[in-house]
Protein backbone atom coordinates (compact mmCIF):
# COMPACT_ATOMS: atom_id res chain seq x y z
CA UNK A 1 0.00 0.00 0.00
CA UNK A 2 1.35 3.42 -0.93
CA UNK A 3 1.30 6.14 1.72
CA UNK A 4 2.04 8.93 -0.78
CA UNK A 5 -1.21 10.88 -1.30
CA UNK A 6 -0.06 12.79 -4.40
CA UNK A 7 0.13 11.72 -8.01
CA UNK A 8 3.31 12.24 -10.04
CA UNK A 9 1.60 15.04 -11.93
CA UNK A 10 0.70 16.82 -8.67
CA UNK A 11 4.28 16.45 -7.46
CA UNK A 12 5.62 17.98 -10.69
CA UNK A 13 3.20 20.91 -10.36
CA UNK A 14 4.28 21.60 -6.76
CA UNK A 15 7.99 21.41 -7.61
CA UNK A 16 7.48 23.77 -10.54
CA UNK A 17 5.60 26.22 -8.32
CA UNK A 18 8.56 26.54 -5.94
CA UNK A 19 11.13 26.53 -8.73
CA UNK A 20 13.00 23.25 -8.24
CA UNK A 21 13.64 20.48 -10.71
CA UNK A 22 13.15 17.44 -8.52
CA UNK A 23 12.56 16.16 -5.01
CA UNK A 24 16.29 15.67 -4.53
CA UNK A 25 16.77 19.42 -4.84
CA UNK A 26 14.75 19.92 -1.66
CA UNK A 27 17.54 18.26 0.34
CA UNK A 28 20.39 20.23 -1.23
CA UNK A 29 20.82 22.59 1.78
CA UNK A 30 21.71 19.55 3.92
CA UNK A 31 25.49 18.84 3.76
CA UNK A 32 26.15 15.55 1.93
CA UNK A 33 27.77 13.97 4.99
CA UNK A 34 24.56 14.53 6.98
CA UNK A 35 22.14 13.13 4.41
CA UNK A 36 20.60 9.71 4.80
CA UNK A 37 22.74 7.12 3.05
CA UNK A 38 19.80 4.90 2.26
CA UNK A 39 16.11 4.48 2.97
CA UNK A 40 16.26 0.72 2.60
CA UNK A 41 14.96 -0.44 5.96
CA UNK A 42 15.92 -3.84 7.38
CA UNK A 43 13.35 -6.63 7.67
CA UNK A 44 10.75 -6.29 10.40
CA UNK A 45 11.72 -7.25 13.96
CA UNK A 46 9.86 -8.39 17.01
CA UNK A 47 9.29 -5.89 19.85
CA UNK A 48 12.06 -7.50 21.92
CA UNK A 49 14.52 -7.41 19.02
CA UNK A 50 13.68 -3.81 18.21
CA UNK A 51 14.15 -2.63 21.82
CA UNK A 52 17.45 -4.50 22.05
CA UNK A 53 18.61 -2.87 18.82
CA UNK A 54 17.61 0.61 19.99
CA UNK A 55 19.36 0.14 23.34
CA UNK A 56 22.51 -0.82 21.47
CA UNK A 57 22.33 2.30 19.31
CA UNK A 58 21.64 4.51 22.33
CA UNK A 59 24.63 3.06 24.20
CA UNK A 60 26.93 4.48 21.50
CA UNK A 61 26.09 7.99 22.66
CA UNK A 62 27.81 7.58 26.00
CA UNK A 63 26.81 9.58 29.08
CA UNK A 64 27.21 13.32 29.27
CA UNK A 65 27.03 15.00 32.69
CA UNK A 66 24.99 18.20 32.20
CA UNK A 67 25.74 21.53 33.88
CA UNK A 68 23.63 23.37 31.31
CA UNK A 69 20.61 25.49 32.26
CA UNK A 70 19.60 28.82 30.82
CA UNK A 71 15.90 27.99 30.95
CA UNK A 72 15.78 24.17 30.81
CA UNK A 73 16.90 22.13 33.82
CA UNK A 74 17.83 18.55 34.66
CA UNK A 75 15.73 17.81 37.75
CA UNK A 76 14.62 14.56 39.34
CA UNK A 77 11.09 13.48 38.44
CA UNK A 78 9.21 11.25 40.91
CA UNK A 79 7.95 8.00 39.38
CA UNK A 80 4.40 8.96 40.34
CA UNK A 81 4.46 11.78 37.77
CA UNK A 82 4.92 9.41 34.83
CA UNK A 83 2.50 6.87 36.25
CA UNK A 84 -0.39 9.25 36.95
CA UNK A 85 0.05 11.52 33.93
CA UNK A 86 0.22 8.41 31.74
CA UNK A 87 -3.22 7.18 32.75
CA UNK A 88 -5.47 6.95 29.71
CA UNK A 89 -8.08 9.37 31.02
CA UNK A 90 -5.41 12.10 31.09
CA UNK A 91 -3.00 11.00 28.40
CA UNK A 92 -5.58 10.58 25.64
CA UNK A 93 -8.12 13.23 26.70
CA UNK A 94 -8.88 15.88 24.12
CA UNK A 95 -8.93 19.59 24.89
CA UNK A 96 -12.00 20.26 27.10
CA UNK A 97 -14.12 22.33 24.74
CA UNK A 98 -17.25 20.87 26.35
CA UNK A 99 -16.69 21.48 30.07
CA UNK A 100 -19.68 19.46 31.23
CA UNK A 101 -18.13 16.35 29.64
CA UNK A 102 -14.63 16.87 31.04
CA UNK A 103 -14.99 17.25 34.79
CA UNK A 104 -11.88 15.22 35.62
CA UNK A 105 -9.65 17.21 33.30
CA UNK A 106 -11.17 20.49 34.44
CA UNK A 107 -10.68 19.66 38.11
CA UNK A 108 -7.04 18.76 37.48
CA UNK A 109 -6.51 22.12 35.74
CA UNK A 110 -8.33 23.96 38.55
CA UNK A 111 -5.97 22.36 41.08
CA UNK A 112 -3.04 23.27 38.83
CA UNK A 113 -4.18 26.90 38.83
CA UNK A 114 -4.41 26.81 42.63
CA UNK A 115 -0.85 25.49 42.87
CA UNK A 116 0.52 28.22 40.56
CA UNK A 117 -1.27 30.95 42.54
CA UNK A 118 0.16 29.64 45.80
CA UNK A 119 3.62 29.30 44.28
CA UNK A 120 3.71 32.86 42.92
CA UNK A 121 1.70 34.63 45.62
CA UNK A 122 -0.68 36.06 43.02
CA UNK A 123 -4.46 35.83 42.82
CA UNK A 124 -5.27 34.54 39.34
CA UNK A 125 -3.78 32.35 36.64
CA UNK A 126 -4.81 30.43 33.54
CA UNK A 127 -4.74 26.76 32.60
CA UNK A 128 -1.19 27.09 31.15
CA UNK A 129 0.42 28.53 28.03
CA UNK A 130 2.80 27.22 25.38
CA UNK A 131 6.12 27.92 27.12
CA UNK A 132 7.98 30.48 29.22
CA UNK A 133 8.93 32.75 26.33
CA UNK A 134 5.42 33.06 24.92
CA UNK A 135 4.10 33.55 28.47
CA UNK A 136 6.35 36.61 28.82
CA UNK A 137 5.16 37.93 25.46
CA UNK A 138 1.54 37.45 26.53
CA UNK A 139 2.31 39.30 29.78
CA UNK A 140 3.68 42.22 27.74
CA UNK A 141 0.48 42.23 25.68
CA UNK A 142 -1.55 42.21 28.90
CA UNK A 143 0.34 45.25 30.17
CA UNK A 144 -0.33 47.12 26.93
CA UNK A 145 -4.07 46.41 27.21
CA UNK A 146 -4.28 47.29 30.90
CA UNK A 147 -2.37 50.58 30.69
CA UNK A 148 -3.24 51.67 27.15
CA UNK A 149 0.41 52.59 26.63
CA UNK A 150 2.77 51.62 23.79
CA UNK A 151 6.22 51.25 25.35
CA UNK A 152 7.90 48.30 27.08
CA UNK A 153 11.18 48.35 29.03
CA UNK A 154 12.98 45.02 28.71
CA UNK A 155 15.83 44.19 31.08
CA UNK A 156 18.76 42.73 29.15
CA UNK A 157 19.31 40.22 31.97
CA UNK A 158 16.10 38.45 30.91
CA UNK A 159 16.62 35.19 29.00
CA UNK A 160 17.68 36.25 25.45
CA UNK A 161 15.34 33.71 23.84
CA UNK A 162 12.41 35.15 25.78
CA UNK A 163 13.36 38.70 24.78
CA UNK A 164 13.47 37.66 21.13
CA UNK A 165 9.95 36.20 21.40
CA UNK A 166 8.63 39.39 23.02
CA UNK A 167 10.11 41.53 20.24
CA UNK A 168 8.62 39.24 17.60
CA UNK A 169 5.17 39.56 19.18
CA UNK A 170 5.43 43.35 19.29
CA UNK A 171 7.20 43.89 15.93
CA UNK A 172 4.12 44.89 13.92
CA UNK A 173 2.02 46.50 16.64
CA UNK A 174 3.61 49.93 16.75
CA UNK A 175 5.02 49.23 20.20
CA UNK A 176 8.46 50.40 21.28
CA UNK A 177 10.48 47.72 23.09
CA UNK A 178 13.51 49.28 24.80
CA UNK A 179 16.39 46.95 25.69
CA UNK A 180 18.24 47.90 28.87
CA UNK A 181 21.74 46.42 28.63
CA UNK A 182 22.58 44.63 31.89
CA UNK A 183 25.32 45.76 34.26
CA UNK A 184 27.21 42.91 35.96
CA UNK A 185 24.38 40.52 35.18
CA UNK A 186 21.65 42.70 36.65
CA UNK A 187 19.24 45.48 35.73
CA UNK A 188 20.87 48.83 34.91
CA UNK A 189 19.03 50.94 37.48
CA UNK A 190 20.44 54.27 36.24
CA UNK A 191 19.28 53.64 32.68
CA UNK A 192 15.92 52.46 34.01
CA UNK A 193 15.43 55.71 35.92
CA UNK A 194 15.97 57.66 32.67
CA UNK A 195 13.67 55.48 30.56
CA UNK A 196 10.80 54.87 32.99
CA UNK A 197 8.16 57.52 32.32
CA UNK A 198 4.46 57.99 31.62
CA UNK A 199 4.78 56.28 28.22
CA UNK A 200 5.80 52.92 29.68
CA UNK A 201 3.31 50.09 30.03
CA UNK A 202 5.61 47.70 31.88
CA UNK A 203 9.10 46.79 33.01
CA UNK A 204 10.06 43.19 32.22
CA UNK A 205 12.64 41.55 34.51
CA UNK A 206 13.77 38.08 35.58
CA UNK A 207 14.56 36.53 38.97
CA UNK A 208 17.04 34.93 39.15
CA UNK A 209 18.42 36.73 36.11
CA UNK A 210 19.78 34.87 33.10
CA UNK A 211 23.21 35.32 34.71
CA UNK A 212 21.97 33.58 37.85
CA UNK A 213 21.78 36.61 40.14
CA UNK A 214 18.98 36.78 42.70
CA UNK A 215 17.20 40.11 43.16
CA UNK A 216 14.48 41.64 45.33
CA UNK A 217 12.29 43.77 43.10
CA UNK A 218 10.25 45.38 45.87
CA UNK A 219 11.85 48.79 45.26
CA UNK A 220 11.53 48.43 41.49
CA UNK A 221 7.85 47.61 41.88
CA UNK A 222 7.22 50.86 43.74
CA UNK A 223 9.23 52.75 41.12
CA UNK A 224 7.25 51.24 38.23
CA UNK A 225 3.89 51.81 39.90
CA UNK A 226 4.78 55.44 40.62
CA UNK A 227 5.16 55.88 36.85
CA UNK A 228 1.86 54.08 36.18
CA UNK A 229 3.60 51.01 34.74
CA UNK A 230 3.29 47.34 35.65
CA UNK A 231 6.12 45.10 36.82
CA UNK A 232 6.39 41.75 35.02
CA UNK A 233 8.83 39.12 36.25
CA UNK A 234 10.06 35.83 34.81
CA UNK A 235 10.57 33.34 37.64
CA UNK A 236 12.20 29.92 37.96
CA UNK A 237 9.50 27.91 39.79
CA UNK A 238 11.83 25.59 41.72
CA UNK A 239 13.66 28.60 43.15
CA UNK A 240 10.42 29.75 44.80
CA UNK A 241 10.98 27.06 47.42
CA UNK A 242 13.53 29.50 48.89
CA UNK A 243 13.09 32.89 47.24
CA UNK A 244 10.44 35.50 48.01
CA UNK A 245 7.36 34.94 45.80
CA UNK A 246 6.90 37.58 43.10
CA UNK A 247 3.54 38.59 44.55
CA UNK A 248 5.29 39.55 47.81
CA UNK A 249 7.63 41.84 45.86
CA UNK A 250 4.80 43.80 44.29
CA UNK A 251 5.11 42.07 40.91
CA UNK A 252 1.90 42.46 38.88
CA UNK A 253 2.37 39.55 36.45
CA UNK A 254 4.68 36.56 36.99
CA UNK A 255 5.52 34.13 34.20
CA UNK A 256 7.87 31.24 33.66
CA UNK A 257 8.47 27.85 32.12
CA UNK A 258 7.15 24.81 33.94
CA UNK A 259 9.65 22.36 32.47
CA UNK A 260 11.45 22.14 35.81
CA UNK A 261 8.21 20.94 37.43
CA UNK A 262 8.12 17.27 36.52
CA UNK A 263 8.74 17.54 32.78
CA UNK A 264 11.79 15.89 31.17
CA UNK A 265 14.21 17.83 28.99
CA UNK A 266 13.17 15.88 25.86
CA UNK A 267 15.50 17.75 23.50
CA UNK A 268 13.81 21.06 24.35
CA UNK A 269 10.14 20.16 24.82
CA UNK A 270 7.31 19.95 25.27
CA UNK A 271 6.79 21.77 28.56
CA UNK A 272 4.34 24.47 29.59
CA UNK A 273 4.29 28.16 30.34
CA UNK A 274 2.55 29.66 33.33
CA UNK A 275 1.20 33.17 33.83
CA UNK A 276 -0.14 34.48 37.13
CA UNK A 277 -1.40 37.99 37.82
CA UNK A 278 -3.11 40.13 40.40
CA UNK A 279 -6.79 39.23 40.57
CA UNK A 280 -7.93 42.62 39.30
CA UNK A 281 -6.29 41.79 35.95
CA UNK A 282 -8.06 38.46 35.50
CA UNK A 283 -10.13 39.63 32.52
CA UNK A 284 -6.93 40.44 30.64
CA UNK A 285 -5.36 37.02 31.20
CA UNK A 286 -5.06 35.10 27.90
CA UNK A 287 -6.03 31.50 27.30
CA UNK A 288 -8.33 29.26 29.31
CA UNK A 289 -9.34 29.77 32.92
CA UNK A 290 -11.08 27.00 34.86
CA UNK A 291 -13.57 28.07 37.53
CA UNK A 292 -15.31 26.22 40.35
CA UNK A 293 -19.09 26.33 40.61
CA UNK A 294 -22.12 24.26 41.66
CA UNK A 295 -24.81 22.74 39.49
CA UNK A 296 -28.58 23.04 39.96
CA UNK A 297 -28.48 20.28 42.55
CA UNK A 298 -25.76 21.99 44.55
CA UNK A 299 -23.01 19.60 43.52
CA UNK A 300 -19.45 20.91 43.11
CA UNK A 301 -18.41 21.28 39.48
CA UNK A 302 -15.88 22.93 37.19
CA UNK A 303 -16.31 24.98 34.04
CA UNK A 304 -14.27 27.05 31.63
CA UNK A 305 -14.96 30.66 32.52
CA UNK A 306 -14.16 34.24 31.44
CA UNK A 307 -13.52 33.05 27.90
CA UNK A 308 -11.51 35.70 26.09
CA UNK A 309 -10.09 33.74 23.17
CA UNK A 310 -10.92 34.32 19.54
CA UNK A 311 -12.74 30.97 19.42
CA UNK A 312 -15.29 32.22 21.92
CA UNK A 313 -15.73 35.96 21.33
CA UNK A 314 -15.34 38.49 18.54
CA UNK A 315 -11.80 38.47 17.22
CA UNK A 316 -11.11 42.15 17.87
CA UNK A 317 -12.04 41.69 21.54
CA UNK A 318 -9.87 38.61 22.11
CA UNK A 319 -6.98 38.80 24.56
CA UNK A 320 -5.01 36.22 22.59
CA UNK A 321 -5.27 33.86 19.63
CA UNK A 322 -3.76 31.00 21.63
CA UNK A 323 -5.74 27.92 20.61
CA UNK A 324 -4.19 25.28 22.85
CA UNK A 325 -2.75 25.15 26.30
CA UNK A 326 -0.36 22.48 27.53
CA UNK A 327 -2.77 20.58 29.75
CA UNK A 328 -0.87 17.31 30.01
CA UNK A 329 2.45 18.99 30.79
CA UNK A 330 0.71 21.27 33.29
CA UNK A 331 -0.82 18.20 34.91
CA UNK A 332 2.70 16.81 35.31
CA UNK A 333 3.65 20.06 37.03
CA UNK A 334 0.72 19.72 39.44
CA UNK A 335 1.54 16.10 40.27
CA UNK A 336 5.20 17.04 40.80
CA UNK A 337 4.28 19.80 43.25
CA UNK A 338 1.76 17.56 45.02
CA UNK A 339 4.36 14.81 45.41
CA UNK A 340 6.87 17.22 46.98
CA UNK A 341 4.49 19.29 49.07
CA UNK A 342 5.53 22.58 50.63
CA UNK A 343 8.32 21.07 52.76
CA UNK A 344 9.64 18.99 49.88
CA UNK A 345 9.84 22.00 47.56
CA UNK A 346 11.83 23.92 50.17
CA UNK A 347 14.22 20.97 50.59
CA UNK A 348 14.60 20.60 46.82
CA UNK A 349 15.40 24.29 46.39
CA UNK A 350 17.90 24.17 49.28
CA UNK A 351 19.73 21.24 47.71
CA UNK A 352 20.02 23.14 44.44
CA UNK A 353 21.43 26.20 46.16
CA UNK A 354 23.82 24.26 48.40
CA UNK A 355 25.26 22.18 45.58
CA UNK A 356 25.69 25.28 43.43
CA UNK A 357 27.56 26.99 46.29
CA UNK A 358 29.88 23.99 46.57
CA UNK A 359 30.46 24.12 42.80
CA UNK A 360 31.30 27.83 43.00
CA UNK A 361 34.07 27.09 45.47
CA UNK A 362 35.39 24.13 43.46
CA UNK A 363 35.55 26.10 40.20
CA UNK A 364 36.97 29.24 41.81
CA UNK A 365 39.89 27.09 43.01
CA UNK A 366 40.89 26.36 39.39
CA UNK A 367 43.82 28.49 38.21
CA UNK A 368 42.75 31.86 36.73
CA UNK A 369 39.05 31.00 36.97
CA UNK A 370 36.90 33.56 38.80
CA UNK A 371 33.32 34.10 39.91
CA UNK A 372 32.84 37.68 38.61
CA UNK A 373 29.96 38.60 40.91
CA UNK A 374 29.59 38.22 44.64
CA UNK A 375 25.81 38.62 44.38
CA UNK A 376 23.58 35.85 45.77
CA UNK A 377 22.55 33.12 43.33
CA UNK A 378 20.24 30.12 43.33
CA UNK A 379 21.53 27.20 41.27
CA UNK A 380 23.08 29.08 38.34
CA UNK A 381 26.12 31.30 38.38
CA UNK A 382 28.60 32.89 36.00
CA UNK A 383 32.22 31.74 35.77
CA UNK A 384 34.91 33.83 34.08
CA UNK A 385 37.56 31.79 32.24
CA UNK A 386 41.02 32.78 30.98
CA UNK A 387 40.01 31.90 27.41
CA UNK A 388 36.93 31.70 25.20
CA UNK A 389 34.11 29.77 26.87
CA UNK A 390 32.98 28.33 23.50
CA UNK A 391 36.31 26.56 23.07
CA UNK A 392 36.32 25.27 26.64
CA UNK A 393 32.80 23.88 26.29
CA UNK A 394 33.77 21.95 23.15
CA UNK A 395 36.84 20.56 24.90
CA UNK A 396 34.88 19.45 27.95
CA UNK A 397 32.12 17.92 25.85
CA UNK A 398 34.71 15.56 24.40
CA UNK A 399 35.45 14.58 28.02
CA UNK A 400 31.79 13.73 28.72
CA UNK A 401 30.80 16.99 30.42
CA UNK A 402 28.34 19.62 29.15
CA UNK A 403 29.91 22.46 31.10
CA UNK A 404 27.37 25.25 30.65
CA UNK A 405 26.13 28.03 28.39
CA UNK A 406 28.78 30.35 26.82
CA UNK A 407 27.41 33.84 27.45
CA UNK A 408 29.35 35.43 24.58
CA UNK A 409 26.82 33.91 22.18
CA UNK A 410 24.22 36.35 23.48
CA UNK A 411 26.23 39.15 25.12
CA UNK A 412 29.14 40.65 23.15
CA UNK A 413 32.12 41.22 25.40
CA UNK A 414 31.42 38.18 27.60
CA UNK A 415 33.12 35.64 25.35
CA UNK A 416 35.08 34.25 28.33
CA UNK A 417 32.04 33.93 30.60
CA UNK A 418 30.23 30.63 31.17
CA UNK A 419 26.83 30.12 32.81
CA UNK A 420 27.02 26.98 34.97
CA UNK A 421 23.96 25.22 36.41
CA UNK A 422 23.94 22.73 39.28
CA UNK A 423 20.72 20.90 40.17
CA UNK A 424 20.01 18.38 42.91
CA UNK A 425 20.95 15.59 40.47
CA UNK A 426 24.61 16.57 40.33
CA UNK A 427 26.72 14.62 42.82
CA UNK A 428 29.81 15.82 44.66
CA UNK A 429 31.88 13.48 42.48
CA UNK A 430 30.42 15.01 39.30
CA UNK A 431 31.06 18.56 40.52
CA UNK A 432 34.63 17.67 41.50
CA UNK A 433 34.99 16.04 38.07
CA UNK A 434 33.87 19.27 36.38
CA UNK A 435 36.53 21.26 38.27
CA UNK A 436 39.20 18.67 37.54
CA UNK A 437 38.41 18.42 33.84
CA UNK A 438 38.15 22.21 33.53
CA UNK A 439 41.66 22.52 34.96
CA UNK A 440 42.90 19.92 32.48
CA UNK A 441 41.12 21.58 29.55
CA UNK A 442 42.61 24.97 30.38
CA UNK A 443 46.16 24.00 31.19
CA UNK A 444 47.00 20.55 29.82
Amino acid sequence: MSFTPHTQEEIREMLAAIGVGGIGDLFRPIPPELRAKSFDLPPGMSEFEMLDRLRGLAAKNGRVVPFVGGGCYDHLIPAAVDHLAGRAEFYTAYTPYQPECSQGTLQALFEYQTAICRLTGLGATNASLYDGGTALAEAAMMALRITGRRRILLDGAVNPFYRAIVKTYLANLGVEAVDLAPVDGALDERRLAKELDSRCAAVLVQNPTFFGRVADYGGLSAQAHAAGALLVSVVYPVSLGLLKPPGDMGVDIAVGDGQSLGNPLSFGGPAFGFLAARKEYIRNIPGRIVGETVDREGRRGFVLTLQAREQHIKRHKATSNICSNQSLCALRGLIFLACLGKKGLVELAARNRDKAEYAKGALAAVRRVAIPSGAPTFNEFTVRLPRRADDVVVSLLARGIAAGVPLGRYYPGLENDLLVTVTEKRSKAEIDGLARELEAALWS
